[in-house]
């Protein structure tokens, strides 16, 4: 071996990486890319972002609530801040009704399925009696349950639906019955249009539409096949359109997609052109929290129909586009629920829960940029209104329980809270060993001390 100009032996190098692994690791691109691949691969991801999109969502709703209805209630001559209180009210009993759906086994929210069926009928029809049901905004879909408290049915409706929809073609499906079209559609397709009917009675046909989604949602994850979607879908269409056909009101309201002038009389688009006004003033980061311009009387409904508009109008697009993250977001992990469990009941139940929040989202948002007709739906957990933020928030509890109970994750939490037992363990034990000897050493001091030993 040939030696260098100081008699020493040359250095042998190690081997250098291959070309792929350093432009790998060299790239940041493509380790942002290998991180985020490993961090959607973990077991707790959808449990963190089933609970982190949703207490987000509901967060800003609380902020955007508080900074949206202030004109509309001192213009009422009540506080500025009463309809953020009670939607307060309303997050807190949800944020309970959370933490108890999270913390129910599976076959609790089965037994719960038939009751909160039965007693969403019951309430439904109540609303139809004289005397007991009000109308709001030109609908009969409420009732008063003391002061300023209202309750609408329909909403827990939704919920009964997918909890009873679940058990029945999970049952089913145990039995190996949903090859046969008959199981498929009944009784599941005649209880939802009992629903409907019930709905449609007060006009309501912003929920009927969700009601109908969630059916389409349930029946998809059953496996039907495509001609039995194309019948069903057939005749709610046809229902669809001679409902809209005999109401000018819906009319009026399919008139108004695309519109950019407000119109006067009967061709009023005040409402949806108004929306538009307030998203296009809000620029990339908005004018300011709480310095909207069109919640100042111009635009109806700014609280609840419409709160989209004035968050795009307040907080820009950074802020809009912020909430449709964070409802992708929960929409992804609730798909990724359902498409992991090995439980039929947990996947027809997430499933419909993820249908029913983001069809909802969807037309809420679809209806604010003037793409869809109006609907009157709220946003989920973002809009005014305890009757849909309490049973929406018991369905996110769901989709919580369902993202613990995924055997991956399920894994995960074991072996993280043993550990953290095992520690505390041998630290009390330690303690516990030297407790007596430690005890009797600092007695002799204390009484060395009172005798005026030094």
């Amino acid at each position: 071996m040939p030696g260098s100009r100081t008699g020493r032996p040359p250095v042998q190098r190690a081997p250098g990486r291959p070309p792929a692994a350093r432009s790998r690791r060299g790239n940041p691109l493509l380790r942002l890319y290998t991180r985020a691949q490993k961090a959607w691969d973990r077991p707790l991801t959808a449990y963190y972002l089933v609970l982190g999109s949703s207490l987000l969502i509901t967060v800003l709703g609380l902020v955007m609530v508080y900074s949206a209805s202030q004109i509309t209630a001192l213009q009422m001559s009540l506080p500025g801040s009463y309809f953020f209180r009670k939607q307060f009210l309303a997050a807190a009993i949800g944020g309970a009704l959370l933490l108890a759906a999270s913390r129910m086994p599976v076959r609790l929210h089965r037994a719960l399925a038939y009751p909160m069926l039965a007693g969403s009928v019951f309430l439904m029809v109540l609303v139809q009696v004289p005397g007991i049901g009000r109308a709001v905004n030109g609908n009969q879909n409420w009732i008063s349950v003391g002061g300023p408290f209202q309750l609408q049915p329909s909403e827990f409706g939704k919920l009964a639906l997918v909890l009873w929809g679940a058990d029945l073609l999970a049952r089913k499906q145990d039995k190996n019955l949903l090859a046969q079209w008959k199981h498929m559609l009944v009784p599941i397709v005649p209880v939802t249009f009992m629903l409907l009917g019930l709905i449609m009675l007060g006009g309501d046909m912003g929920t009927a539409i969700i009601l109908t989604a969630i059916l389409f949602g349930l029946l998809w994850l059953a496996g039907a096949p495509t001609r039995l979607f194309v019948g069903v879908l057939s005749v709610a269409a046809t229902l669809g359109v001679i409902l809209i056909k005999t109401s000018p009101n819906r009319m009026a309201r399919f008139a108004c997609i695309g519109a950019t002038e407000p119109g006067t009389g009967a061709n009023s688009c005040w409402q949806a052109v108004h929306g538009i006004y307030a998203l296009a003033s809000g620029g990339i980061f908005g004018s300011g929290l709480g310095a909207s311009v069109e919640k100042w009387g111009q635009l109806p409904e700014a609280h609840t129909d419409f709160i989209f508009a004035v968050t795009g109008e307040e907080l820009g697009l950074a802020g809009t586009l912020s909430v449709l993250a964070l409802f992708a977001a929960l929409g992804y992990a609730g798909i990724r629920v359902a498409g992991r469990t090995e439980d039929p009941f947990v996947r027809y139940a997430a499933g419909g829960v993820t249908t029913w929040i983001t069809a909802q989202a969807v037309i809420n948002i679809g209806a604010v940029l003037g793409l869809l007709p109006i609907a009157g739906v709220p946003l989920p957990l973002f809009s005014y209104g305890g009757s849909a933020l309490l049973p929406t928030m018991f369905a996110v509890g769901l989709l919580i329980a369902f993202a613990r109970d995924e055997p991956g994750a399920r894994a995960a939490l074991a072996m993280r809270q043993p550990r953290f037992g095992r520690k505390r363990a041998a630290v009390r034990g330690s303690a516990g060993a030297a407790g007596p000897r430690r005890w009797n050493t600092m007695r002799r001091r204390a009484a060395a001390r009172s005798s005026g030993e030094r």
